[in-house]
């Protein structure tokens, strides 16, 4: 069998796989990408984060996407009973972007591939990893093409970003049960003849269905909006008939939704996914390093997917070209446990929504404007800044802020109330 020799092997053509291919392959050294699907492939997560861009812009992507022309994101709002809460990106608490994009991923995601492939870094599609074995850090990794044609790869670096496909988790059984609840997308693209009624294209719309329950609304530049209805995989059961049938049926639950999508045309059969969270022990070992959502995918409801896929491979691609000039890496902290505040940072947020606790904070009256410019960083994805209460503190600060604003709202009710009754016995 004919054996190719490269530095950096890298496992999937995603944004997490091409970011990483990009920084190493301008570091130097010999770059190969292989990916499983042909590509354009649909995927979902398609409203980006401004802390993303910073990734982008290091693997020299930023050009190649801003050609395509897609729809440019300026912040996220949140509708729940008619009441608005709008964060706009320019008014977040750590430096840096203030603007990102939504994409159709296939397109996205294709450009960032043909990007990489321009600049000199090979990529294999419709070719599958069946075995690797390390021999210390090196390695040698079998692939397959479609034809059934074999061929060894050694490496003196893996770097994986296969996302749903976790290679090398599944080869050397790394994968663990998230912590997450499972939950359930039903989701379709729309042609959005009636998108006049909407504010603002500029960003993702979040509406609160019921407690647990949301919708999102992602208008793309091409005049095709994402809608997906997310909640817990026993709300669907209530509904009857086919995947289209059951979102028609939602659409027309909520009057907003009732009107502008009414009988709207699908670009495609309703998709779903279902327990998307996972998760693995170890991020690293010798030889390898997993970036993206080979490391852990958490939820949908904060766009955090492709944020954490290309922070995670910028920061892998750095130590790896370290570790091959002969440098010392700490992965567990250097790696691990960077990767780890940022993933923690965006679950207790998830966890927090779902439990109702950011209802409280994002629909208050009066709310201040530092905390408010704070808790925008997180959603735009600076959850690295330690300087942030909101991300320091994640795991206490929100619901200490949920319960001040209660208390808050009971005693100014309370006042209000007795100045009332005073009033009436005037």
């Amino acid at each position: 069998m004919n054996t190719e020799q490269v530095d950096v092997l890298v496992i999937g053509a995603g944004p997490a796989g091409t970011v990483a291919a990009s920084i190493v392959h301008q570091a130097g050294f010999k770059v190969k990408i292989v990916e499983k699907q042909l590509f354009p492939r649909f995927v979902i997560g398609e409203s980006l984060l401004p802390r993303c861009m910073e990734a982008l812009t290091e693997a020299g992507f930023v050009d190649a996407i801003t050609e395509k022309g897609f729809q440019q994101k300026a912040g996220a709002k949140f509708v729940k009973d008619g009441k608005i809460c709008d964060y706009q990106f320019a008014d977040q608490f750590t430096p840096g972007y203030n603007w990102t994009w939504q994409v159709r991923r296939a397109d996205f995601d294709k450009t960032l591939a043909d990007t990489v492939e321009k600049m000199g870094v090979p990529v294999h599609y419709e070719t599958s990893v069946t075995n690797i074995v390390f021999n210390g850090q090196d390695s040698i990794t079998t692939v397959e093409d479609k034809e059934g044609n074999q061929t060894n790869i050694s490496a003196r670096f893996i770097i994986d970003g296969s996302g749903y496909g976790r290679v090398i988790p599944k080869l050397f059984n790394l994968d663990r049960p998230s912590t997450q609840v499972p939950r359930k997308a039903l989701f379709v693209h729309t042609v959005d003849k009636k998108r006049s009624m909407a504010d603002e294209p500029n960003r993702i719309t979040i509406v609160v269905h019921q407690p647990g329950v949301w919708i999102w609304i992602i208008p793309f530049a091409n005049g095709i909006t994402s809608l997906g209805f997310v909640g817990n995989p026993d709300f669907f059961k209530q509904y009857e008939g086919t995947d289209e049938e059951i979102l028609r049926d939602l659409i027309a639950s909520q009057p907003y939704f009732a009107e502008r999508f009414e009988d709207v045309e699908f670009a495609f059969a309703p998709k779903t996914l279902e327990s998307w969270s996972s998760t693995t022990d170890k991020f690293y070992g010798d030889g390898f390093v997993l970036t993206g959502n080979v490391t852990e995918f958490l939820d949908p409801i904060f766009s955090s997917g492709v944020t954490l896929a290309t922070v995670s491979s910028q920061t892998a691609a750095k130590l790896v070209i370290r570790k091959l000039n002969g440098e010392a890496v700490d992965w567990d902290t250097e790696y691990m446990q960077h990767m780890m505040q940022g993933v923690n940072t965006f679950r207790s947020y998830v966890t927090s929504w779902y439990e109702g606790v950011l209802d409280t904070i994002f629909f208050a009256d009066n709310q201040d404007p530092l905390v408010k410019s704070q808790i925008c960083s997180v959603l735009a994805g600076y959850v690295w800044d330690l300087d942030n209460p909101y991300v320091k503190n994640h795991e206490t600060a929100l619901h200490k802020l949920a319960r001040t604003i209660t208390l808050r709202d009971m005693v100014e009710f309370g006042a209000e109330s007795g100045t009332l009754k005073a009033e009436s016995k005037l």
